[in-house]
């Protein structure tokens, strides 16, 4: 049986960069990017093409930061997608090799970030499961200082993002996925909780961290839509939002107490 033709839309470094600069996109600016690259449509050149259109829509003076989780470094007692048997979780944490900003691939946020990732000149946070990589003017300034106990909270490039001025652009992707609300967690009662994982010097660390969910971010991000001014648009055959992160975390901060308190919890 003879393979489809793929449905489209076609999608070029040229009309990604028209998209984004319609979209309101600016030169010079700071982008947080989540994205889903199938959600585009046919991309000539996959996710080179696109980190090539974000670059030339940002141009020399602008930054492009993408998320690059590497979550797989935790404990294994802990992994559900798929479990790792009982009696491997011990051996599995005497091998795991520690992360390694330059090597670790990032895992569950998609292809263009680890396009980015992998891209000459790209900088990545040292967080060993929560880390940003970044291309561009400021790229240094915003990955440089993430604690290795503080994931996505004011020791993060999340925190310098905001003060920053930066914006977050959800290519393809919905609020689920969006991190900047994960820094109102730590503005907010939050429990606190072990997280283990390899250390730098071979040996299995737990360190105690604020915990982190996003459960009923889709909620959040409705209503933020909602209240707050976020552009919204299409790029290829991808929805688009596009707004600030201070705008989001502030409103998350809000939000959150109301909706999904997690006081009882501590």
């Amino acid at each position: 049986m003879p393979i489809p033709p793929p449905t489209g839309p076609l999608v070029t470094r040229d009309t990604l960069f028209a998209g984004l600069r319609a979209l309101g996109v600016e030169s010079g600016e700071i982008l947080l990017v989540h994205s889903s690259l199938s959600s585009l449509g046919w991309v000539c050149g996959g996710p080179v093409t696109v980190v090539r259109g974000l670059l030339d829509v940002l141009g020399r003076a602008g930054t492009l930061v993408v998320p690059t989780q590497s979550g797989d470094l935790s404990d294994p007692a802990l992994w559900g997608n798929p479990p790792v048997p009982a009696d491997w979780w011990e051996r599995i944490r005497a091998a795991m090799p520690a992360y390694d900003p330059l090597i670790t691939p990032s895992r569950g946020v998609g292809v263009l970030p680890e396009t980015v990732r992998t891209w000459p000149g790209a900088l990545r946070s040292a967080h060993p499961q929560t880390s940003f990589a970044a291309l561009g003017a400021r790229a240094a300034e915003l990955v440089e200082g993430h604690a290795p106990d503080c994931r996505l909270g004011e020791d993060s490039p999340l925190a310098r993002l905001e003060k920053a001025g930066a914006r977050v652009l959800l290519l393809g992707t919905g609020y689920d996925t969006c991190t900047s609300f994960h820094l109102a967690e730590y503005r907010i009662p939050a429990p606190r909780v072990a997280v283990g994982r390899p250390g730098p010097d071979g040996t299995w660390e737990v360190v105690t961290e604020v915990s982190i969910d996003s459960d009923r971010f889709d909620e959040l991000g409705h209503d933020f839509e909602r209240d707050r001014d976020v552009v919204r648009g299409r790029v290829g055959g991808a929805d688009v939002r596009l707004f600030p992160v201070a705008d989001a975390v502030a409103y998350a901060q809000r939000w959150l107490p109301l909706h999904r308190s997690r006081e009882e919890e501590i």
